[in-house]
């Protein structure tokens, strides 16, 4: 079971993200949404390989690793600045929040 379809606003973003060129404008709302699909895709990875975590909190720190590791990624890549990653860090964490 997904928790963003591949049709999803936050794969839309993803994959809007992912090919866009250096130093383009990225919205933090478009960066959230991508952490967000890219923070999931990696968890089902990580239970896929390692089973569910043992709790509620620690899914939440894999999650929000997984999103701010995408991220800094991102903001390196792309030349984005520190008030955008902030900002992309708050919402992917609002997001997340809202599906589990």
């Amino acid at each position: 079971m997904g928790f963003f379809s591949d049709d999803s606003e936050q794969a839309q973003a993803w994959d809007q993200v992912n090919n866009a060129p250096h130093k383009a404008e990225l919205s933090h709302e478009l960066l959230a949404a991508a952490a967000s699909y890219e923070a999931a895709k990696a968890y089902e990875k990580h239970v896929a390989d390692n089973g569910e975590p043992d709790s509620h909190a620690t899914r939440n720190e894999l999650l929000a690793t997984f999103a701010g590791g995408f991220i800094d990624r991102i903001v390196e890549t792309k030349g984005l600045d520190f008030i955008d990653k902030e900002k992309a860090q708050y919402h992917a964490k609002k997001q997340l929040e809202s599906q589990f």
